[in-house]
């Protein structure tokens, strides 16, 4: 069925459409990137503004000691613990979804005897 006139108000509100579209996203982004200058304006004058380099004792503390030296395969370990605990993890699903699935198939074929014997 042909309205008349309706090929036209559908040009109309989709020319509508693209002016909003193409003025309020231009106006966004613009408002954006002026909001985006300023805070990074901001961010950079105070980092400048309150920077001071570390002192002795700051070094001292920072710098490697010896003597923790032996700490260090802590690390290794944890990572190894995670490992075996992920590993476990996944034997356990996996037997998991291994019993579903057989008791699936034994009530399956449960149901298979009981209408072969009724």
């Amino acid at each position: 069925m042909h309205w008349p006139g309706r090929e036209e108000k559908e040009r109309e509100r989709e020319e509508k459409m693209a002016f909003l579209l193409k003025n309020c996203s231009s106006s966004i982004s613009s408002h954006l990137r002026s909001k985006s200058q300023k805070t990074q304006d901001a961010l950079s004058i105070s980092r400048r503004g309150f920077h001071v380099e570390p002192g002795p004792r700051e070094k001292a503390l920072l710098a490697e000691d010896p003597a923790l030296k032996r700490f260090k395969s802590h690390k290794k370990s944890v990572w190894r613990l995670k490992r075996a605990g992920d590993v476990l993890t996944l034997v356990v699903v996996a037997g998991c979804c291994y019993e579903i699935y057989v008791k699936a198939v034994m009530r399956e074929e449960a149901r298979k005897e009981a209408k072969k014997s009724a």
